[in-house]
């Protein structure tokens, strides 16, 4: 009886419009592949964990993982051309029990990369001539070594309250400032990488050490005042560049993170699933584009990177100091145009993202009622974006040090949403009979790599240093599992009996 009152309510409800053009979604893939990180962890992980050359190459191989993946992606869709992408799949697949992981991890890799980009509001607006410290007023505190103010975490909030607002009001405009956004991101670092091209200030001997370098050592040794060049702390040797490639590679499927948003939306498109395909490899390609870029502008304009890096107290922004010096403050200016692009965008994205799952996962019992509410008005799942922004407010509160931890649980949460995918792909093709070897061959691999990233994120390999969680990560994970298991065995009899 619950389970077919449940079933005519659903069908009085309104449900979301078909309202996204292929630009607003690869916008969207694009905004959320993008983000905060790629232009501060050129001095945070990229350079000296794994120099330019191990991150072109890890960001080169993790692109061509990712469009291994984005196959089985492009066939999925048009099976189960519903809400929630990789929790649809499994669910149709492998149950319910194996969609509610697939969904809660997916939550995590969604919502987390919102705080995120918040926290760095604060830094672009310092990066402005004559604006900086101006958000510096009011009480601060510390979290992980980083000053959190009141004028920032205020800022933040209005910008996240915003543009949650801008989700609910409706999907088309929200998909119209994320294609403006977008647009606005790809043309601002393509300006900078040309410009890049052409100086004369920018230099392949700056590029050294290539591969990275041991930074914790070199910081000690520069804090005991026994530093004499970074040269001692240099990777080299097979098993230093593995190490260097792999502590980027790692983190593929959080730098990638996004792409795979474009199901999640596939209720509200009005356009043909045959170009889900080409959307996402588009979206994919831009973005490695953009993190190897960043990466290597930064490095070639600046001849003592790693002297700025080991000397900082906190994360240089390396990619700032090297646009001032190629172009001065037109350089700056195109770099805060980006990164307030890569930031408000990703903010956008992933709110879409995270309330079109969360709304799904309620429709089908899988989390409370409440999540499952469309507003007649919009045609937006409301109560699942005002969650998204009320979660997401925390960021401000944390600062940005302390959601660095995140990045790995949105890494571990993306991994297993492909590998679920990825594996639906092999039990789709069989029960359709469907006979695709090529795409039979690239779900086996996205299975396998899938594997291989958790496998990276989790385990401690002997000898890969920076590859691997740190302790505060297996902490949240630890704690996001527990919250999963309470919401799966107090809602278990709903989803169960929802057929």
């Amino acid at each position: 009886m619950a389970a077919n009152q449940t079933t005519e309510m659903k069908q009085n409800e309104p449900g979301l419009r078909k309202q996204l053009s292929p630009m607003h979604v690869w916008a969207i893939a694009f905004g959320c592949v993008i983000g905060w990180g790629s232009f501060i962890n050129p001095g945070k992980k990229f350079l000296p964990n794994s120099g330019v050359a191990g991150t072109a190459i890890a960001m080169f191989m993790g692109a061509l993982v990712m469009m291994i993946i984005a196959f089985s992606y492009a066939y999925m869709v048009p099976k189960y051309p519903k809400a929630g992408g990789e929790f649809t799949f499994t669910k149709m697949c492998f149950g319910r029990t194996s969609a509610f992981v697939c969904g809660w991890f997916l939550v995590a890799a969604y919502l987390t990369n919102v705080p995120m980009n918040s926290t760095a509001i604060g830094l672009i607006v310092d990066g402005l001539d004559g604006a900086k410290d101006i958000l510096k007023f009011g009480f601060h505190y510390q979290i992980a070594g980083f000053d959190v103010w009141m004028g920032e975490m205020f800022f933040a909030m209005a910008i996240l309250v915003i543009f949650g607002t801008l989700n609910i009001i409706g999907v088309k405009k929200a998909g119209i400032v994320q294609t403006v956004l977008a647009c606005l991101l790809a043309v601002s670092v393509l300006t900078l990488t040309v410009s890049a091209l052409v100086s004369s200030k920018t230099s392949v001997a700056n590029m050294a050490p290539w591969w990275g370098f041991a930074k914790s050592d070199a910081v000690a040794a520069y804090t005991n005042g026994t530093f004499t060049s970074i040269d001692e702390f240099a990777h080299g040797g097979s098993l230093g560049i593995t190490s260097a490639i792999l502590a980027t590679f790692a983190i593929a499927p959080w730098a990638y993170v996004g792409f795979d948003t474009i199901p999640q939306a596939a209720e509200e498109f009005k356009f043909s699933y045959k170009k889900v395909s080409l959307i996402m490899m588009v979206a994919i390609l831009f973005g490695c584009f953009v993190y190897t870029a960043n990466n290597t502008i930064a490095a070639a304009a600046l001849s003592n990177w790693p002297e700025l890096i080991v000397e900082a107290k906190s994360t240089p922004w390396l990619l700032l100091a090297a646009a001032e010096m190629l172009l001065g403050t037109p350089g700056k200016v195109l770099v805060g145009v980006a990164v307030s692009c890569a930031v408000l965008s990703g903010i956008m994205g992933f709110y879409l993202a995270t309330s079109r799952l969360m709304y799904s996962m309620s429709r089908d019992g899988y989390l409370p009622q409440w999540f499952g509410k469309v507003d007649p008005k919009f045609g937006t799942p409301k109560n699942a974006m005002i969650f998204c922004i009320l979660i997401s407010l925390s960021g401000p509160i944390l600062g940005r040090e302390a959601l660095g931890w995140f990045v790995d649980m949105a890494a571990i949460g993306a991994s297993i949403g492909y590998f679920f995918t990825a594996a639906a792909t092999l039990i789709t093709l069989k029960r359709f009979g469907d006979q695709r070897p090529f795409l039979k061959a690239m779900a086996i691999l996205g299975v396998v790599f899938s594997v291989a990233f958790m496998i990276l994120q989790l385990i401690p390999i002997p000898g890969l240093s920076g590859v691997h969680f740190g302790k505060e990560s297996y902490i949240m994970l630890l704690i996001w599992i527990a919250i999963g298991a309470a919401f799966y065995f107090s809602q278990r009899s709903h989803f169960e009996n929802n057929k």
